[in-house]
């Protein structure tokens, strides 16, 4: 396990609740694409792999497939149990997964990449546990993040917070790759698997400024750590001007209208 996997199994411990009720609902946007690319349907033997509060298998559960879920917290899988009680749960993390090899027929990580120290491991590791044929569908945050995803970080860097100790910068160099279409498809290859599909979703998150506001405040992901890791003033400091920024976003109904950028990607072992 790198300082990036020790770091992000920190940050999500005890979160579950938190990242359901504030970036859950943007992170299920792509889950229908995602189900259709791997051919998810009666009978398919489907591993949703970071099940978060249990969005993907709840769906793939819908579908009549043949649900197993599993995340690196606990506190999620409690979660997805409650979305999702047609599917077995367990907890596991990546690179190492607790199933044997050619188990699955689709394979499904929904902004699991991001999270992971080595990506080309886990994408190995999901192509281990997959049959031959099988298929892997995936989303990963596209670089340089869209402007509603760099609303928060704009705060912060407004605020002059400064990154606490225990955050790293990073992938390590040889680890990270291009958050573009070509580079995805690359990092794909690279793990043995052959991309079929490799696209840029571009959608409108609409969501009140208290919700928005309500997952950094909780420390969840990076963006919250990097809040809830500075003293009072600073943070105080950082809604200050994640307020004066919103503006840029808000509709005369008073929403918050946030452009976002994601990738979409399906492959074959």
């Amino acid at each position: 396990m790198t300082a990036f996997d020790r770091s992000e199994r920190l940050t999500w411990a005890g979160r579950g609740a938190a990242y359901a009720a504030s970036f859950a609902r943007l992170c299920a946007y792509p889950v229908p694409a995602l189900l259709d690319i791997a051919g998810v349907g009666p009978g398919v033997r489907v591993l949703d792999v970071g099940t978060g509060p249990g969005t993907v298998a709840a769906q793939a559960c819908a579908r009549d497939a043949r649900v197993t879920a599993t995340d690196a917290d606990p506190g999620m899988v409690e979660l997805a149990a409650q979305a999702a009680p047609g599917a077995e749960l367990c907890v596991g993390a990546l690179p190492r997964l607790p199933f044997a090899e050619a188990t699955f027929d689709t394979v499904i990580a929904n902004f699991v990449l991001n999270h992971v120290g080595s990506p080309r491991a886990a994408l190995a590791e999901l192509r281990r546990v997959l049959r031959p044929g099988g298929r892997v569908a995936l989303t990963i945050w596209a670089a340089p993040p869209a402007p509603g995803q760099a609303l928060l970080g704009r705060a912060i860097q407004a605020a002059g917070a400064v990154r606490p100790p225990h955050l790293p910068t990073g992938l390590a160099p040889e680890e990270d790759f291009p958050r573009n279409e070509s580079g995805l498809a690359a990092l794909l290859a690279s793990a043995g698997l052959h991309a079929t599909a490799c696209e840029t979703l571009r959608w409108d998150h609409r969501v009140t400024a208290t919700e928005w506001w309500s997952g950094p405040a909780a420390g969840v992901a990076f963006t919250g750590q990097m809040v809830v890791g500075q003293p009072p003033h600073t943070q105080a400091e950082i809604k200050h001007h994640f307020d004066i920024l919103s503006t840029e976003f808000t509709d005369t109904q008073g929403m918050l209208t946030l452009p976002h950028a994601a990738l979409l990607a399906g492959a074959r072992r």
